[in-house]
């Protein structure tokens, strides 16, 4: 799948424009200190409605078109990271030129007084981390205003603006969580820099994951937005605001009818500390977590999809105070099912900093509740983990490829050694057994199991030696299962959970 948020850029390289005119219809700014949401001239009717007109023509005024510029460094050389790089150094001994960028996207007034809402990734450093310099607001009338950044909340990818001025039209947040699939709603925003679009559509699902992070809970519509509807607002039939446009999914990067709002449950109280000068505080309990999905619930006996399953504790942080442990499976939070649709990451980050929270883990094929006191969730730089491959093992010779065929996973193993060890750069040694080979037809080639990779346990239990594994993958076909659960790691990096169908 591919996810792209919703904003366009455009770069001006060597004096050249290549930006979008904004092409927003003439409309007057309404200079009014009341909210411009509210009941709908026209009220409802069953079914379709006969017009959105009236509904667009008081929302429009409180809708602006978002842009910033940035200064950023491109290559002066042609042919940067080509093998004829070295031999075409451009002007200036290819030196970085410095550039203006110029990022477009949406945003909507929240009070009459210029406060604005938009998406984080609309104003937030560019390419190379470039600072942005300048960021203006446009209103439907072509008025232009200056903007400052008042805060932003990379987490949830919203920001707060702030342009100087009184009597602004402005609109309201709604009650997401009475919106249900089928209901209409209407988007307005900037699409390629077209200023002032307006579509509709109806609410498609609700609770979407697109593996956003802990604010992952957004509302899917098909209302058409594409690049530059980023931080739009996306209204209900009385003219509130229930979500804000920030991502579509397209394999063209065009609008396909499948798009992603943060509804106003999420955004509302993130606003209100941004627009206070505030930081947004998160809960942390320092797990590394991954979904049930079929092959792992199988493999330790659960149903899929109810619970996820912690495969790092952090030291030192909540979970591991509190007694939780590597290969629990976490199935409710404060008395609340930990689902694909109510992740663990969401249901922890939307808890305050020290808060006691109850957690019911399964452990063993037993149920046990543990009480965590909640940490504070650090910046998304900090959680970041870097990706590395490890060094090999000698060439492998054939009797371990044929071995690896003849096992019932497709795996070859042998004793981790401490000079495999010195090969494979571990800093630590882990205790378990390594992959000697795979069989590349196998479910182990498949998912991406190489030569090199550490099994530290199969099915929750500690392999220590090729028995164990053996022994395991014995009492998993007994059992009827299709599948083994193993804890993998790769060189020093964190280790996880992948499930093995039998060959």
């Amino acid at each position: 799948m591919r996810y792209a948020y919703a904003m366009t850029a455009a770069m001006l390289l060597g004096g050249t424009a290549a930006t979008l005119a904004l092409q927003s219809p003439a409309a007057s700014q309404q200079a009014q200190s009341e909210a411009i949401s509210g009941t709908a001239t026209s009220a409802p009717r069953p079914g379709a409605p006969m017009s959105f007109a009236d509904l667009a023509a008081r929302l429009q005024p409180a809708v602006v078109n978002i842009s910033t510029t940035q200064k950023v460094q491109v290559s002066n050389n042609p042919f940067e990271g080509t093998p004829f790089g070295d031999l075409f150094g451009g002007q200036q001994g290819g030196q970085p030129v410095t550039r203006e960028a110029q990022s477009l996207g949406s945003g909507f007034l929240i009070s009459s007084d210029g406060y604005i809402v938009t998406n984080n990734h609309v104003v937030s450093p560019g390419q190379r981390g470039a600072a942005v310099s300048s960021i203006t607001v446009t209103f439907p009338d072509r008025t232009e205003y200056p903007a400052k950044l008042i805060g932003r909340d990379p987490t949830s990818d919203l920001a707060v603006l702030k342009i100087e001025g009184k009597n602004f039209p402005y609109v309201k947040f709604g009650d997401s969580a009475r919106a249900r699939v089928g209901d209409w709603v209407v988007a307005i925003g900037n699409p390629y820099g077209l200023g002032g679009t307006v579509t509709a559509g109806i609410v498609s699902a609700l609770h979407r994951n697109i593996n956003g992070g802990p604010s992952d809970r957004y509302i899917q519509s098909d209302a058409s937005i594409n690049q530059g509807n980023s931080g739009g607002p996306m209204f209900d039939m009385s003219g509130n605001v229930i979500g804000i446009n920030t991502a579509i999914f397209s394999p063209t990067g065009g609008n396909i009818g499948i798009g992603f709002a943060i509804p106003a449950e999420v955004a509302a109280p993130v606003v209100e500390t941004l627009k206070a000068g505030g930081r947004v505080k998160r809960g942390y309990l320092g797990v590394g977590i991954q979904p049930l999905d079929e092959g792992a619930a199988d493999a330790l006996g659960l149903q899929k999809n109810r619970g996820e399953l912690i495969a790092r504790v952090e030291p030192n942080e909540a979970a591991a105070k509190a007694g939780i442990r590597e290969g629990d499976v976490v199935v409710t939070v404060g008395g609340r099912e930990v689902t694909p649709d109510q992740t663990l990451s969401f249901l922890i980050a939307n808890q305050p900093v020290g808060a006691r929270v109850p957690i019911e883990v399964i452990r063993g094929g037993k149920r046990q509740t543990f009480t965590a006191v909640l940490g504070e969730r650090p910046s998304e730089d900090k959680l970041a983990t870097l990706n590395g491959g490890a060094p090999g093992l000698d060439p492998e010779d054939d009797e371990t490829t044929q071995n690896a065929a003849k096992e019932s996973l497709g795996l070859a193993v042998q004793d981790l050694t401490p000079e495999i060890a010195r090969q494979l750069g571990l800093t630590n040694v882990p205790r378990g057994i390594v992959i000697g080979a795979v069989d590349p037809s196998s479910d182990a080639g498949g998912k991406g199991l190489r030569r090199g990779d550490i099994i530290l346990s199969a099915n929750q239990q500690p392999t220590l030696t090729a028995a164990d594994l053996n022994r395991v993958a014995a009492e998993a076909k007994r059992a009827g299962r299709a599948n083994v659960l193993l804890y993998i790691q790769r060189g020093n990096n964190p280790a996880r959970y992948i499930a093995i169908k039998f060959k």
